[in-house]
Order: C-alpha cells, then sequence, then structure tokens
C-alpha cells in the first residue's frame, strides 16, 4: 500500500502540473496562479505531509477547526479563509488569516473594516458573488455589487483583492465556464467603473479549476484532488 504522504505529495505535483497546462493554452504564466490547498476537515498531520512536498498555502473554513491546526503547524505557512464569516468570531480570525474569501454584503465588509481598525491590521478580502443569482448561496447579485463596491473600496484598512465565487454546479467542468467568464467581465467592469485595479478572481476547485484558470483565475481552491474526498458537507463547499 502507497505511503499516504506519497499520495498527497503527488497529488499536488499533478495538481500543480495541469494548473500549469491550463496556464499555457491560454498563454498566461503559472507564477499569476495560487493553489489554496482546501484543508478543512483534514488533519494536521495530512498537512504536515502537504508542508514536506514544498505546499505553504491553506484554506480552511471553521475558525474552530483551524485554530489548534494552525497552532501546530509551521508559522511560515499562509492560511486564507474560505468559509462564511461569522461575526462573532472575526477578531480570532482577521490576526490568523491573511485574506477572507467570501465576504458577501456591505455590512459585513463595514464590519471587518471597524474591526480591523481596532485590531491595528488591514486584511485582505475576495467579494463573493452569486454569479448564477441561486437562492441557495450568498453573495452580491452582479447588480448589487456594481453599485455598493464604491463604498467598499472607500473603507480604509480593507485590501480588496478581487471577485470570487461559486458556480452553478453543472455536469462537466466546461459548464463553469461561462460563469467564471461572467465573474472576470464584471471585475473588469468594477475596474473600469471606480477605476482601481482588482487584480485577483478566487475561482476554481477540484472538479473545474483548470476551466477557471483558462479563464482568468488567480487563486483556485482545490481540496479533494489533494487529500482525497471529505466525508462530509462543509459551509457551502467553498473549496
Amino acid at each position: 500500500m502507497p505511503d499516504p504522504s506519497d499520495i498527497i505529495a503527488a497529488n499536488l505535483s499533478r495538481v500543480k502540473v495541469r494548473i500549469a497546462g491550463a496556464c499555457r493554452r491560454s498563454g498566461r504564466d503559472p507564477a499569476g496562479v495560487e493553489l489554496i490547498a482546501v484543508s478543512k476537515t483534514i488533519p494536521a498531520d495530512a498537512l504536515r505531509e502537504a508542508v514536506e512536498a514544498g505546499h505553504a498555502l491553506f484554506g480552511e473554513s471553521r475558525l474552530q477547526e483551524a485554530e489548534p491546526k494552525i497552532a501546530l503547524l509551521p508559522g511560515s505557512l499562509r492560511w486564507h479563509f474560505i468559509g462564511r464569516v461569522q461575526r462573532n468570531k472575526v477578531r480570532r480570525m482577521l490576526p490568523m488569516f491573511e485574506a477572507i474569501h467570501g465576504v458577501d454584503s456591505l455590512r459585513l465588509a463595514e464590519y471587518l473594516n471597524g474591526v480591523a481598525a481596532e485590531l491595528g491590521l488591514f486584511p485582505k478580502i475576495f467579494l463573493q458573488v452569486n454569479i448564477g443569482g441561486e437562492q441557495t448561496k450568498g453573495g452580491f447579485e452582479p447588480e448589487e455589487i456594481m453599485r455598493e463596491a464604491g463604498e467598499i473600496l472607500a473603507l480604509p484598512r480593507l485590501e480588496v483583492m478581487g471577485l470570487m465565487c461559486i458556480p452553478p454546479a453543472g455536469r462537466v467542468a466546461e459548464d463553469a465556464r461561462p460563469w467564471f467568464a461572467a465573474l472576470r467581465g464584471l471585475r473588469d467592469d468594477l475596474e473600469k467603473k471606480y477605476s482601481t485595479p482588482l487584480p485577483s478572481l478566487s475561482m476554481g476547485m477540484s472538479g473545474d479549476f483548470e476551466v477557471a484558470v483558462e479563464e482568468g483565475a488567480t487563486h483556485v481552491r482545490v481540496g479533494s484532488s489533494i487529500f482525497g474526498a471529505r466525508a462530509y458537507r462543509v459551509d457551502g463547499e467553498l473549496g
């Protein structure tokens, strides 16, 4: 039976090769795509195996699960929060994560800005867009974010990196392409309207990350293709 650490290392290598291939097909530099290894529900020992294989960026979606793992693992690692943000946990969350994915309202952005000011922090955030208009998913409607992005961009403590989305479920990866293209187009429209660079697009998970890269993703959230299938669904499957 293969050593589990060898399996994780091999999976990481395969994912990175696939990202490089998608970049090659779309004329992009692979250095412009960050792989977030989604480690929610994965024990610290398995993360150590990924670290030993050379990976340093991980995504967690539950603070109570992330805190002990972050404490056990090397301080040099980078962590992104990819779950739904609960206001009562923001003070603990902000010092631990370099970026927050899934900021889904002006009210939440204003709250993050206030707490960040109290803590002396300048967190990076992604604005979540409900690109498919699905009732079961959170995020800004495209028209809403076009109206409210200016107020968010004016918040002095937040660095708005760009947009993120979870496309409607499809039968095959290619079904996600129009949604990824739509998010890229929305980002371009926001940049023009507010004369502000929004360089990042967080989109693409294990089932469709190559298509996302071809459509401009700068951050892909990949879990099961690295660590294997999770035993249960978590936080709306943000990664």
